[in-house]
């Protein structure tokens, strides 16, 4: 698999005057992942009845598969550790922000649209893997309702194509999408959630009619469009990545990044820190890293919540200043919270977003819970001293 992916990358970085599309070979079928034999495979069988399998042959192969613990293969590799019941499918509640069939409205300004159930590739910490479960209906086939809905309320600046990833849908749905939205002019800004260019960084150096598409949107729409990736480890950056990100700023995006902070893939500084250079040096600021929330088949990933504070706060402490503009979030189903500062006894949060105005930049102070990993599993303190406040607004001072 090595020696093939070497030569794809090669002929790809180094590409031959009359060279076609290149494309990787979707692998779905578990027996072809190493080592899956015996009682293994028939464990790991069940898993993917629930939860089903996807990667390819480019990204499986970054992974050490000598390697056990190897953040790739945790990424892509299917665990029987999916089979805990810990935790809920939506357990940020997007359920209850639909306003259209895959549409969320859950903060004034902007949207959420789920536009495809499909991925280059299924992360096993998925956040959203309730919409690839047998008979999930959380994606539409006519998206003419969302349109009709963002039209109908100018509020809405921004709208944010999620899923799924819309990258992997064929290039003349993206561009009727990106078409229909360039027609509301209350829109400003489109946003493509995207962790193709993780999986298959040849879908936009692979097709020049998508580049005359984003190329398109970004000179004559008046709007500004991003592509929110998701690299989630610096391994994911290959030279073919980097290429590939560089391509999608040639093609006139703003490219920032966002990802969770996982047990076993990025949970120590050093690789949070170094991830975040590359990306920086590349052009792809980093946004926001999420405290993983608590999904069904997800507890091997969590980190309680103070320890992936002080694991971010160590990894942004020896970067430059515009790495130290990602915030790390925790993504309720009452907002985007901050967390902004922690000692001996308190962790102190605000809201980044809030679905309630009155939540809005709201600060809150709960007792510290070194085995805590999400809002509900924190003591609010109620009302918080002044003393507690005064603590809490130097820290968010020293933030910015």
């Amino acid at each position: 698999m090595k020696n093939e992916l070497i030569k794809k990358i090669t002929s790809w970085v180094y590409p031959a005057k009359k060279q076609g599309h290149s494309i990787f070979t979707p692998v779905t079928d578990i027996s072809r992942l190493p080592g899956m034999e015996g009682d293994r495979a028939q464990s790991i069988a069940e898993v993917v009845r629930n939860f089903s399998f996807k990667a390819n042959d480019y990204y499986l192969g970054l992974a050490d598969w000598n390697d056990p613990e190897d953040p790739i293969r945790a990424i892509a590799e299917p665990h029987q550790g999916e089979m805990d019941h810990w935790g809920a499918y939506d357990a940020s509640d997007e359920a209850s922000n639909i306003q259209a069939h895959g549409l969320q409205h859950k903060y004034n300004d902007s949207v959420l649209f789920l536009i495809t159930d499909n991925c280059a590739g299924y992360c096993r910490y998925c956040f959203r893997k309730r919409i690839f479960l047998e008979g999930a209906d959380d994606v539409p086939t006519d998206y003419s309702p969302a349109y009709a809905y963002i039209a109908e309320h100018p509020e809405i600046t921004d709208v944010i194509l999620s899923g799924g990833d819309p990258l992997t849908l064929s290039t003349r749905r993206i561009a009727g999408v990106l078409d229909s939205l360039a027609r509301i002019p209350h829109v400003q800004v489109v946003r493509i959630g995207s962790k193709t260019p993780a999986y298959n960084p040849t879908r936009l150096g692979g097709d020049p009619d998508l580049q005359e598409v984003f190329r398109k949107f970004s000179s004559t729409s008046g709007k500004g469009l991003y592509l929110m990736a998701h690299f989630d480890h610096p391994r994911e950056l290959t030279p073919l990545a980097l290429k590939e990100l560089r391509l999608y700023r040639d093609c006139g995006m703003v490219l920032l990044n966002q990802a969770p902070i996982l047990r076993g893939i990025n949970d120590n500084p050093a690789t949070l820190r170094e991830l975040f250079q590359i990306l920086c040096r590349n052009g792809c600021a980093p946004y926001y890293m999420f405290q993983g929330r608590p999904v069904k088949g997800n507890r091997r990933f969590c980190i309680p919540i103070t320890e992936a504070f002080q694991i971010f706060q160590q990894a942004i402490g020896g970067v430059s200043g515009i790495s130290k503009r990602v915030r790390f979030v925790m993504s309720h189903s009452t907002g985007k919270i901050e967390i902004v500062g922690l000692d001996r006894q308190y962790i102190y949060t605000r809201y980044r977003r809030a679905k309630s105005a009155m939540n809005q930049e709201r600060f809150m102070v709960f007792h510290r819970d070194d085995q805590a990993y999400w809002l509900e599993d924190l003591e609010p303190v109620e009302p918080p001293r002044k003393s507690i406040i005064h603590r809490m607004k130097k820290l968010v001072s020293r933030s910015f």
